[in-house]
């Protein structure tokens, strides 16, 4: 694949017309959200994971499943629910005909797992998904399974509902890129969704990006150079968010419990680094950095009793950081 560019620069120009592409095709199906469509965009060419937050109704899971489609990878749908054990979705091992232990691929063997309402089930399953997610293979009996590349899981939660479920970890939301917040929708758009649903729809989608040039993108990302003023902007604006660090803002100090660690600055780098390809740029800037900041952060940073109960959220404090 990179033997068809001459350059590098050019690459990325073949990635930010990609992208343009993927967008265009997405917009058949799902009406607005094109911020979200963005910042899932980002995270796959940036090979991490996404939490996308919203009420039920907003179109998560078609929107995880389109964009599945348009990229031409494999697709698998778990619904997580309280009875739902470890090797329900890691796989298991079986006796064959030959009584021999053979290995049963479970849901995970896919390039885009979609992890429907994510916190409906026990930590037991959810730590399931930790080892996925960071090493991008699954352990059982013993031996190591490596997951298809690409592997990207995009989980949904509702922020409303929270009785009967299983609040993730930090240490698994750490592992999320990014936390995107799903909003409702316009009255024109909710009009164009209402329109398209209730009449017959025949809508082809095509097939925009393969699975080979997802993987040339992810490496092509990490070559695009930053310059030191903006990795340090990444780096001090995550150093900010710690409650008693040097960098720490009286705001910090005052409403939150716990910071963000090293691993949102990788992902601010990375995102800015997609963020500024996307956009035709051949290096990000501190702009790129705050484009992304609040979906890296949000999930990051906790809040004390005093922000909690002043009504001061996480995007208040990101924002005032910035």
């Amino acid at each position: 694949m990179a033997l068809e560019f001459k350059s590098e620069v050019e690459a990325v120009d073949h990635l930010a017309k990609s992208f343009n592409a993927l967008s265009d095709e997405i917009a058949k199906v799902i009406v607005g959200q094109k911020e979200v469509v963005k910042a899932v965009i980002i995270s796959l060419f940036s090979n991490g994971h996404s939490l996308l937050v919203g009420v039920p109704g907003l179109a998560k899971t078609l929107l995880v499943s389109t964009i599945a489609e348009v990229l031409e990878l494999e697709f698998k749908r778990i619904q997580f629910t309280p009875d739902l054990m470890p090797s329900d979705i890691t796989g298991s091992e079986i006796l064959d005909d030959d009584r021999k232990f053979k290995f049963l691929e479970g849901p995970l063997f896919s390039n885009i797992v979609l992890a429907d309402e994510i916190n409906r089930t026990p930590p037991k399953t959810q730590a399931a998904l930790l080892e996925a997610m960071q090493e991008r293979s699954v352990t059982i009996g013993g031996d190591r399974h490596l997951l298809p590349r690409p592997f990207f899981v995009l989980a949904t939660q509702n922020p409303i509902e929270q009785e009967g479920t299983y609040p993730l970890p930090e240490a698994q939301l750490d592992r999320f890129m990014f936390n995107i917040p799903l909003d409702y929708p316009s009255y024109e758009e909710e009009l164009q969704v209402v329109k398209a649903t209730t009449a017959v729809q025949n809508i082809t989608l095509n097939h925009i990006v393969s699975a080979e040039e997802i993987l040339f993108f992810q490496n092509l990302i990490r070559k695009i150079p930053i310059t030191d003023n903006v990795l340090e902007y990444a780096v001090g604006l995550v150093g900010k968010t710690r409650p008693g660090g040097p960098k720490a803002t009286e705001e910090v100090n005052n409403y939150i419990s716990w910071g963000a660690g090293p691993r949102a600055s990788q992902y601010l780098v990375l995102g800015a680094k997609c963020h500024a390809a996307i956009h035709g740029k051949y290096s990000p800037d501190i702009s790129d950095i705050q484009a992304i900041a609040n979906y890296v952060l949000r999930h990051r940073i906790v809040r004390n009793y005093k922000a909690e109960a002043e009504g001061i959220t996480e995007e208040d404090i990101i924002k005032g950081l910035m």
